[in-house]
């Protein structure tokens, strides 16, 4: 994933459609994130409830941009 962001400076997930996220999908939220702090801005959008309590539970609310 991190080459693919090379030249990137804005990245947005649209999370509509997404009902379930494994430890392996946070792993790579995580990941993104690290990177786009050094290059960009990364932005999640359209989360549902239960997987905003799931970034809540993880600490991930505090540090990731959720619209």
């Amino acid at each position: 994933m991190s080459e693919s962001l090379n030249g990137i400076d804005r990245l947005v997930f649209d999370f509509s459609e997404l009902n379930y996220i494994s430890s392996a999908g946070l792993r790579v939220i995580l990941s993104t994130q690290e990177i786009m702090n050094k290059q960009g801005s990364m932005i999640i959008r359209n989360m549902s409830d239960e997987i905003k309590k799931i970034f809540e539970v993880v600490g991930f609310i505090n540090f990731i941009n959720i619209e």
